[in-house]
């Protein structure tokens, strides 16, 4: 089954607002063998709508769009989509129903703006947005599909995978199947994991796709296959999946599509471990990201952002002679902080970053993107100094994943 993606609105084409919607709609389709034949994203404006949505229809048996849905003058698709598929707009007394008991749990106020949201092309079906005032509107045409579906992500992936999604598989019953395995590999280049694999990846069986995903300080590994049934897929990719292994060996940090901090969460709670932070130049981030995962408060302690010298010795008992004598950003600092968490908190295992995130700060021996961490572990403790390039944004995201990487290697 083909399937087209139009995003609207143009605050995505200047830059303010990052489309997500796509990537959610695009991970959810992909294990029914659905292809994405394409993402297009167009501004508020009527004829571009238009035209984008006749191209669409042209080369996918399902489109897609998000955004455009709003109160306000410049949203424009539900207009938009009365050219397209014929008719005009009523008042559909559900949807008014729905924003209603929205605004009241909400303790606003109703106007005439927000009372518009319940008209809807007298051409579509209407599916339920449990989550937001905006109709998601169902259109057919010559045995096509188009949904039109907010433009809010939250409202987006609620409303596609619990309610369109499933229409459409019970419109489209006959498909293909695709299944994945993916896999975190550390330590090693693309070019030199792609060299390793090339014999490997060379002797693949037909309709099977190795595909690489590097990431900051990771690379994801994934194998594709499509078929006919799960069934007949699952034996081979368990095959392939152990000689993969068998040749990149310890490389391997998860068998899984898993984010650093998870794979990290998961050692802890099988070694029955808690760990807590220490942040100077990555200011939480480290904690931000632990924090983010459910059930992570069984393992995860507390965190401290030392930002001064003088946080970093009152709180966490660095020495001031250290300070003096190898700086802030030392590993020698760092392993002070990595230690002092774990007795201010009683954690198992402490994280610890200093560094130079930028513009400014650097100097020829410690330049900009310098960061020294450490890991206080009951195995010992490690430290570690990294040069890392880009903004100051990309330097903190990347000693963030840095360090959890490193920890969880440090753990195993």
């Amino acid at each position: 089954m083909d399937v087209s993606i139009i995003v609207i609105g143009d605050e995505l084409l200047i830059g303010q607002v990052v489309d997500t919607n796509s990537g959610d709609i695009a991970r959810m389709i992909t294990p029914y063998g659905w292809t994405l034949k394409g993402v297009a994203t167009v501004h508020d404006d009527a004829a571009a709508i238009n035209e984008a949505i006749e191209s669409a229809l042209s080369k996918s048996d399902i489109v897609l769009t998000t955004g455009g849905l709003g109160p306000t003058k410049d949203d424009i698709t539900k207009a938009t989509l009365c050219s397209v598929f014929g008719g005009g707009m009523h008042l559909d007394a559900g949807v008014l129903a729905n924003v209603n008991e929205i605004f009241r749990k909400r303790g606003l106020q109703m106007n005439e703006l927000t009372r518009s949201q319940a008209m809807v092309p007298d051409a579509c079906r209407v599916i339920p947005n449990d989550l937001g005032t905006a109709p998601v509107m169902w259109f057919e045409r010559d045995g096509k599909i188009l949904v039109s579906m907010p433009g809010v992500p939250f409202e987006t992936r609620h409303a596609f995978s619990h309610h369109v999604l499933p229409l459409l598989l019970e419109r489209f019953s006959d498909r293909s199947v695709i299944e994945h395995r993916t896999f975190v590999v550390t330590g090693i280049s693309e070019s030199a994991l792609a060299e390793l694999l090339s014999g490997w990846e060379d002797a693949l069986p037909a309709g099977f796709h190795l595909a690489y995903l590097p990431q900051a300080g990771y690379i994801r590994l994934r194998i594709d296959a499509a078929g006919s049934s799960h069934d007949s897929l699952t034996d081979t990719l368990d095959a392939l999946s152990h000689s993969l292994k068998a040749i990149v060996g310890d490389r391997i940090l998860a068998g899984e599509d898993l984010l650093p901090e998870q794979i990290l969460m998961r050692i802890l709670h099988k070694r029955n471990l808690t760990m807590a932070t220490a942040e100077s130049c990555t200011g939480g981030n480290i904690a931000h990201r632990m924090t983010m995962l459910p059930g992570v408060s069984e393992v995860f302690k507390g965190g401290v952002v030392a930002y001064s010298n003088e946080v970093k010795m009152q709180l966490l008992g660095v020495r001031e002679h250290t300070i003096a004598s190898f700086g802030a950003v030392s590993e020698q600092t760092a392993i002070e902080m990595a230690e002092g968490v774990c007795k201010a908190t009683g954690a198992d295992v402490g994280v610890a970053t200093s560094g130079i995130a930028g513009p400014g700060g650097g100097s020829d021996s410690k330049p900009v993107g310098t960061v020294c961490m450490a890991m206080a572990t009951p195995g010992g403790v490690f430290s570690t100094t990294v040069h890392l390039p880009g903004d100051r944004s990309r330097v903190i995201d990347r000693a963030s994943t840095t360090a959890l990487l490193q920890l969880v290697l440090a753990l195993r």
